[in-house]
């Protein structure tokens, strides 16, 4: 077994494999709640609730959305940012043996009408400032319930006062509708007591939705035992334990932010301050205030913090893990953030890992005491990795590239009312396993530690050549001028396509011709020649999908859009 799983001789204290129980999720926060029941569970703007109040939440919005009729196996629309609501509305439902569908809460009206067809849900969850949107869209398919929300639902008194001067009072008027039920009144509302809905740790307990900004996104159907044993992975993975807390930045409606920043941190007893929006200096404040033991968030939350006068200066000792994921994390950024941490008292260094929605979120990181440069990491105790030759189940050598796949616990169980998507992702192998195929490219050295390229749909083909935009971006950030790049393979009548990169430069002032002949001299002497930028664009930003990745696809469709 160890020739199959050469990493786990660097797996120092964590176990091998772990012993999951085989629960739902509610009554994963119920045993949490039974264990330490006065620990504090959330923070959100500085009101607090300990586990025995959060379980009484989940059980009193339970009783209200029965009351409202929603029934084991149906679906439940989610679209809030982090806050209490989001996260007691989906224990909720789960109670319930519902099932919650997560969205962003800034999603147009076009994307709320798909996911509305796509899970079928007939009660919906929303702050009172999308009342309009989602008014529009239900004008064209109907549903029974509106619940809506309002961010100082959670505020102490002095809290509520200052987001009504400066938001609140922004926000227009629900006006009468029938099917429209403000949370505060279902929440004091006498409903009565439902138990548990009879539940398997096998049966759905999220959809999440995959894709950026445009086109159709997949529903992704998430169990139980997907959510459990990921969040108990992290959480061994990461020595989480009672007393840890995180700044919990990223959305709920994200894997990352949902399985890795709530549920594993609820399961161990441990502490989520919620972030319902990310700014700088909001998470450096919060370090600050609330000293949380762990960070965790994608590379640009990292960019920002080391430009964020406030982070540069407080006081970094409380941090004892810091995590990377959901995209690639540049070499020069690891180094600036890593250099920060040690200035400032912390003994951390960001750990960089890899995941994706099909799979909860991470399934792999690097050991804490073994980050090897370039590396996302080893498999998560019970998961298994491996590299096959695109477009087959054959595994190929180490060093050779090939598409990234995956099997374990928290393996997806499909993709909602589409079998043919899920039996090109879900792949039986030789050895009788069920594989993810990642569609990742990537390689696998004789240790067992995984590098990641790219998305394969990302790879550029210049004269035949395969050209690698990571590969590109990484020299470019090596350049003293570039705050930020991207790069892209746009359409050429002679090679197919070209490289181009978009640069944000560290001073817009440089923005010139002779600043992108010398950035692309600086990859000519670097890579090889069909590798390089054959043109720069200078921007003052780069467009970002929901998650906050840079939106690659955005760029090429506007250099289309534009030139024909």
């Amino acid at each position: 077994m160890t020739n199959e799983r050469p990493w786990l001789r660097f797996y120092g204290k964590v176990s091998h494999s772990i012993d999951y129980p085989e629960i739902t999720l509610y009554e994963a926060i119920a045993s949490t709640a039974g264990r330490v029941p006065d620990a504090i569970a959330w923070d959100f703007l500085d009101t607090t609730s300990s586990y025995h109040d959060f379980l009484a939440e989940i059980d009193r919005f339970a009783n209200a959305l029965a009351a409202l009729g929603l029934q084991r196996g149906e679906r439940f629309l989610i679209s809030m940012p982090t806050s209490p609501q989001g996260i007691i509305a989906f224990y909720a439902a789960n109670k319930l043996g519902a099932v919650p569908a997560m969205i962003h809460p800034l999603s147009t009206g076009p994307e709320i009408g798909q996911f509305l067809k796509a899970s079928n849900a007939r009660i919906a969850l929303t702050l009172d400032a999308f009342y309009p949107i989602f008014a529009t869209v239900v004008a064209e398919r109907p549903i029974d319930h509106l619940i809506l929300a309002r961010i100082p639902d959670y505020l102490p008194a002095q809290t509520r006062l200052g987001f009504w001067l400066t938001k609140g009072r922004k926000i227009r008027k629900v006006p009468s509708d029938p099917r429209v039920h403000w949370w505060s009144s279902l929440m004091r509302g006498g409903y009565k007591t439902v138990p548990p809905a009879p539940a398997s740790t096998d049966d759905p307990a999220a959809i999440l939705f995959s894709g950026g900004t445009t086109g159709t996104p997949k529903a992704i159907v998430l169990s139980n035992r997907n959510f459990i044993t990921e969040s108990l992975q992290i959480a061994v993975w990461g020595d989480i334990k009672e007393g840890d807390s995180i700044v919990a930045v990223l959305p709920i409606f994200h894997g990352f932010g949902l399985g890795g920043c709530v549920n594993a941190f609820l399961m161990a007893g441990a502490k989520s301050i919620l972030v319902p929006v990310f700014k700088a200096r909001t998470v450096a404040k919060l370090v600050r205030k609330k000293r949380p033991s762990i960070l965790a968030g994608p590379p640009n939350l990292f960019d920002a913090l080391t430009k964020e006068p406030s982070f540069r200066r407080s006081d970094l000792s409380c941090l004892r893990v810091t995590v990377c994921g959901a995209d690639t994390l540049p070499q020069p950024l690891r180094e600036r953030f890593d250099a920060l941490l040690k200035d400032r008292g912390s003994g951390a260094a960001i750990v960089e890992g890899y995941g994706l929605t099909e799979s909860v979120t991470g399934i792999m990181a690097a050991p804490i005491d073994e980050n090897r440069p370039g590396s996302i990491g080893i498999p998560f105790p019970d998961m298994l990795a491996k590299i096959c030759k695109p477009g087959t189940t054959k595994g190929v050598s180490p060093h050779e590239e090939g598409e990234i796949c995956v099997s374990g616990p928290a393996v997806m169980l499909g993709y909602l009312n589409d079998p043919v998507a899920t039996s090109e992702t879900l792949k039986v192998h030789a050895d009788g396993r069920t594989w993810l195929h990642t569609g990742d490219l990537g390689t696998m050295d004789e240790d067992g530690f995984f590098y990641f390229r790219m998305r394969l749909k990302r790879m550029i083909k210049c004269s035949g050549f395969n050209v690698y935009p990571t590969q590109v971006e990484e020299v470019l950030y090596q350049h003293r001028l570039v705050a930020q790049s991207c790069v892209v393979g746009i359409p050429d009548p002679v090679t197919g396509e070209r490289v181009k990169a978009y640069i944000v430069l560290k001073d817009s002032s440089r923005e010139n011709t002779g600043t992108a002949k010398a950035l692309i001299e600086h990859c000519q002497e670097r890579l090889i020649k069909w590798s390089c930028p054959r043109e720069i664009e200078f921007r003052r930003d780069l467009p970002k999908t929901l998650i906050g990745k840079i939106d690659y696809k955005a760029l090429v469709r506007e250099h289309i859009a534009s030139h024909g």
